[in-house]
């Protein structure tokens, strides 16, 4: 751990992000259980309240289980609006305060501070920064400060709600060995459950285990999570800056008027950029198409829709635009799909409406793509 020995990271999180937002809108609200996401008997939960979790409830939970976990529940549906305005307003103090950040989700953020010891206190600095964020947006924020980003990101979840935690060099093991290896980012349920059948349910069962094994197991994330429980992680706060825009086009070798390819390729390039955004952590709130016609004249046209990244809603909308916009029944030369509106938020939280089972999908798709490439896996057309 030498390479990381003169870093000092921060990870600050907004504490149940979307249910503080609610809370700022309708105080009276305030020690209900709250759950947010699609209450029809297909939905999910997106977010709950510390009330609702007492109940067991999490989010990507069915809406069906949730209601009978926790009947008195208040369901509300999701204000991505309100969500990433707050968003905005927490980023914007970050960035007027923090020598360098990375925004990593719509409500999570990673400092690098190091070298303000010298000057300020890194400890006292983070405080001060964390009582700026509540005073500027209302809104309450954990953090955990330490060598890197992995033990800081479970520093903060430790410290939750609206807490903080230091965790000093070489006492790294100390604390996340005996945590349950859940704990560790990125491990979710499934992986979970084949660790626990092989026996190892605490980090630090998992720090000892034979690296040949995991990789065996795992695969590349073997390595990763024998890393993460050894208190390893070596990779770098990326310097934020606000992305506006996604787009891709084509340009044909010939100009075409065969209008079942064209809305085939629109489909194909929807999947691409919507991967794109999904990898990126982004959600896009508008869909643009583009055309242009052999004689050169080029035709866009937009619509404004619900916060999403998933294929399915993004297709509907761009097929729809494309039909709407091709009347001249004239050779195309080139065709091209954007998304705006760009807010930071994965595509779990665009589903307030949509079944679990489309969720688990796009993440088993997105985990092939990012295992054996984009190309691999793909809408047959």
């Amino acid at each position: 751990m030498s390479n990381n020995e003169n870093r000092t990271i921060v990870h600050m999180d907004l504490d149940s992000f979307f249910v503080s937002v609610e809370l700022l809108k309708n105080p009276t609200l305030r020690g209900l259980p709250l759950i947010i996401g699609g209450s029809s008997e297909r939905g999910v939960v997106a977010s709950c309240s510390y009330e609702a979790r007492k109940f067991g409830i999490h989010s990507a939970m069915p809406a069906k289980l949730a209601r009978r976990l926790c009947p008195q529940a208040l369901w509300l549906k999701g204000d991505m609006e309100s969500y990433s305005k707050y968003s905005s307003l927490v980023t914007s103090v970050i960035e007027d305060n923090a020598p360098v950040f990375e925004k990593s989700s719509i409500d999570e953020f990673y400092l690098d501070v190091t070298g303000l010891d010298k000057f300020f206190g890194c400890w006292k600095w983070t405080n001060e920064l964390k009582a700026k964020v509540m005073k500027e947006t209302g809104l309450p924020i954990s953090f955990g400060l330490s060598e890197n980003k992995t033990i800081s990101k479970m520093a903060t979840n430790e410290s939750k709600p609206n807490g903080q935690m230091q965790i000093p060099i070489g006492e790294e093991k100390k604390f996340i060995y005996p945590l349950p290896v859940q704990k560790i980012p990125h491990i979710g349920e499934k992986t979970g459950q084949v660790l626990k059948q092989m026996g190892i349910v605490k980090v630090e069962t998992l720090a000892t285990m034979p690296l040949k094994l995991l990789q065996n197991t795992f695969g590349k994330f073997g390595m990763v999570m024998w890393q993460r429980a050894n208190g390893i992680d070596q990779s770098p706060v990326v310097p934020y800056s606000e992305r506006k825009s996604i787009s891709t086009e084509t340009t044909f070798t010939e100009d075409t008027i065969d209008v079942k390819m064209l809305r085939k390729k629109i489909i194909k390039m929807v999947e691409e950029i919507a991967y794109g955004l999904r990898s990126q952590n982004f959600l896009t709130g508008c869909v643009t198409v583009k055309i242009k016609y052999s004689n050169f004249d080029t035709y866009t046209k937009q619509a404004t829709i619900t916060y999403t990244s998933i294929d399915s809603d993004l297709h509907q909308k761009a097929l729809e635009l494309f039909d709407k916009l091709y009347e001249r029944r004239m050779l195309i030369r080139l065709i091209g799909v954007r998304f705006s509106n760009l807010v930071h938020g994965n595509y779990q939280i665009s589903l307030f409406d949509n079944i679990e089972k489309k969720i688990h999908l796009y993440q088993a798709l997105d985990n092939i793509r990012n295992k054996h490439g984009e190309s691999k896996i793909g809408r047959a057309l």
